[in-house]
């Protein structure tokens, strides 16, 4: 089965980038050599507040681990998905009840019932997108080092 495109432009992609800086990444892996490892970590170093997301874990990167989104005491604007699609439209309905701007579902996944969920809910849904190869191409991969104003 092919994945339909999301519909969203590289503006589109590009202002979720730099407007929302608060992600909650489900499925956040302590596996070093999984994208649900590395690409959050990416993002901490390119200056986004990460918060993990996996029941598995008390802790990522010396991050306090939610064992789900509506577990975490503050807001959130990004929900960055790590896990196969058939568990997506949970995570959908979850973000759309923490009032999350955008969800994001990473390379490879897509659940036709999780995006009428998110975008019903208000939300901005990417999806089959990484969201570290779309920064690294529409912003770039320079580290994050100066404080500017979000």
């Amino acid at each position: 089965m092919s994945i339909p495109h999301d519909g969203l432009s590289d503006e589109e992609i590009k202002n979720v980038l730099e407007k929302y800086r608060v992600i909650a990444v489900v499925g956040m892996s302590k596996d070093p050599m999984k994208p649900g490892h590395y690409v959050p970590k990416f993002l901490i170093r390119h200056g986004y507040k990460i918060i993990p997301v996996n029941p598995t874990v008390d802790e990522v990167l010396g991050l306090k681990s939610y064992p789900s989104l509506n577990e975490i005491p503050e807001d959130v604007e990004v929900v960055d998905v790590f896990r196969r699609p058939e568990h997506t439209p949970e995570v959908a309905e979850e973000a759309v009840k923490k009032k999350a701007k955008v969800l994001w579902l990473q390379e490879g996944i897509y659940n036709a019932q999780a995006v009428e969920i998110a975008k019903n809910g208000g939300l901005i849904v990417v999806w089959n997108r990484c969201i570290m190869k779309e920064h690294n191409r529409l912003i770039g991969s320079k580290p994050y080092t100066t404080l500017r104003k979000l």
